[in-house]
């Protein structure tokens, strides 16, 4: 195993010392109430905050008292949390099950920095991919890149899947208020034709760029758009073959297949293996967001990501917002049992960002086995979830609010809203303030019945509150707020699976279904009846399969 791989006292967590604290502990408090530790502690609300690269985070409405934190602290002590958290940033290869690095801190280290990797400084090549973007996105923003036909480009679609396309997408959605709105930016993941087909229906293919985002530029899905965009562009423009080089450019690694697919290499932009999929938004497959934003726009997302990574790395725990989450994610999902965080931006723009979390945190930390193979033997990745405020408080707020189930939440919110519409933005943080307190504190028996409700009705209209939450606040969604945020989920995940002793950076549990497909579509295809060796049920699903594409 590589140096710093694992921590020196590794072991499973809940044969940590603290572990075993904390389950004492959770004994004593758990009953306690948010009401009662607020009344005890007057400014707890004051005390209970931490505050770092302009981002504040409110954790009093935690059900947490000084010991649960100081336990908590000792927790990541015990687990090697800042070692393992210089190693990352040294460039050792804590990615064990692969033998890789893992560095997206280094897509946004400022030049001049030094991150070594097998004895070399990876900051350069790393911005001179940058530039080799910034140099492109400004000839097609410019309207210097010309189409085939002649026409400057003024449609992009980025065609990938998974981090290739939750971050991109996200991304976009979330900073379109600085994009260059002559633009159309559109994204294909599904292999379901429709995904393609809507995407390109209201489209001139003589405007129209594609950015394919695959790594080995082998991926199932991602190819067989590709090709897909690949012969509509080309029905488009006469068939031409030189057309696809001016209409298709490349995220990838593998030359030999860019090349072959008609793609001029110079027009390939790499990243390394030391870069996950779903870490990878702030690296050339951030091209599409890029060419949105701009490359200044987009370098302000890359020092916002650098701030949290800094204050990350430094911050001493109690102060350290991204340490503090994922502390409290385990203290909830370990000692609580709660199965899922709920994540509500009261930001539109940010409607996408639950979704790019649930692959950052379930993809990272959906594990059953430790570091060295063993079966860890307690909870590890919650379930994350979430819709962006006030939609959901019309929908499913009900249950947490009034239902059996335990569900953290975390609510993001900004002092200054991007499109000042009247009371639009007051309205909007008057709920951020008003569902963490109703969570909080709920109501009464007794103080329904003041309100002169009748006694049948009075158990349908109490709210037992207890239930937690986080408040993140900053005073604008910028460029670089954006990377601040994206950072501070990023290294919670880390937090957690060093806590859990988990690989947070592979995914073998992606795998077996891909394998599994690659078998089953000949099957699915073949004219003559295939001989079927799955179980049952697999082979029931297929012969009807087959049936329904008959009539």
């Amino acid at each position: 195993m590589a140096s710093g791989a694992e921590p020196a006292n590794a072991r499973l967590a809940n044969d940590r010392p603290a572990w075993k604290a904390l389950e004492d502990h959770y004994r004593k408090i758990r009953e306690s109430h948010l009401r009662d530790l607020f009344s005890a502690d007057p400014a707890r609300g004051e005390r209970m905050t931490a505050e770092a690269a302009g981002l504040f985070l409110d954790y009093s409405k935690n059900r947490i008292t000084d010991e649960t934190l100081k336990l908590l602290f000792q927790l990541a002590e015990e687990s090697g949390l800042r070692p393992h958290t210089e190693a990352m940033f040294r460039g050792e290869k804590i990615n064990v099950t692969e033998n890789r690095a893992v560095l997206h801190v280094a897509l946004r280290a400022p030049r001049g920095a030094s991150i070594i990797v097998d004895g070399e400084n990876v900051v350069p090549k790393v911005h001179a991919v940058l530039d080799k973007m910034a140099a492109f996105c400004n000839r097609v923003r410019s309207g210097e890149w010309k189409g085939h036909t002649g026409k400057r480009i003024r449609n992009v679609i980025n065609v990938g899947i998974g981090g290739s396309d939750l971050g991109p997408v996200m991304a976009y959605e979330a900073l379109k208020f600085y994009t260059d709105r002559a633009m159309t930016f559109r994204f294909v993941s599904n292999i379901d034709a429709t995904d393609f087909a809507e995407a390109v229906r209201d489209l001139d293919a003589a405007e129209t760029l594609f950015i394919i985002s695959s790594k080995t530029f082998t991926t199932l899905e991602t190819m067989t758009n590709a090709h897909t965009a690949r012969a509509w562009a080309l029905a488009a423009l006469g068939n031409d073959e030189k057309s696809v080089a001016k209409h298709f450019v490349a995220v990838s690694t593998n030359a030999a297949e860019v090349a072959k697919f008609g793609i001029d290499t110079a027009n390939m932009f790499e990243f390394w293996d030391w870069v996950g999929g779903r870490y990878s938004m702030d690296s050339a497959i951030g091209l599409s967001t890029m060419l949105a934003i701009g490359p200044e726009n987009f370098r302000a997302m890359l020092d916002g990501f650098h701030q949290m990574d800094e204050h990350f790395r430094t911050a001493p725990w109690e102060r350290n917002l991204p340490a503090l989450m994922g502390l409290l994610a385990v203290w909830y999902n370990d000692f609580f049992g709660a199965q899922t965080v709920g994540v509500f931006p009261y930001e539109q723009y940010l409607k996408r960002f639950p979704a790019y979390l649930q692959q950052l945190t379930m993809e990272s930390n959906g594990k059953h086995v430790a570091l060295d193979g063993s079966t860890v033997t307690y909870q590890t990745g919650p379930v994350y979830w979430g819709e962006p405020g006030t939609n959901g408080q019309h929908s499913f707020y009900q249950l947490i609010h009034q239902g059996t189930k335990l569900i953290p939440c975390d609510f993001i919110a900004f002092g200054q809203p991007l499109n000042p519409i009247g009371q639009h933005h007051d309205m909007l943080a008057a709920n951020v303030c008003a569902q963490t307190e109703a969570l909080a504190f709920g109501k009464t028996a007794e103080q329904v019945k003041a309100e002169g409700t009748p006694d049948w009705l009075v158990p349908h209209r109490v709210f037992e509150g207890n239930r937690p939450s986080n408040t993140i606040l900053a005073a604008r969604l910028t460029p670089e707020v954006l990377g601040k945020l994206v950072a501070l989920y990023e290294h919670s995940v880390f937090t957690q699976g060093t806590i859990w002793n988990v690989d947070s950076f592979d995914q073998w549990g992606v795998e077996l279904g891909k394998a599994l497909a690659q078998r089953i579509i000949p099957e699915i295809e073949s004219a003559a009846e295939p001989r079927l060796a799955h179980d049952s049920s697999t082979n029931s699903v297929i012969r009807r399969f087959r049936k329904l594409r008959e009539n």
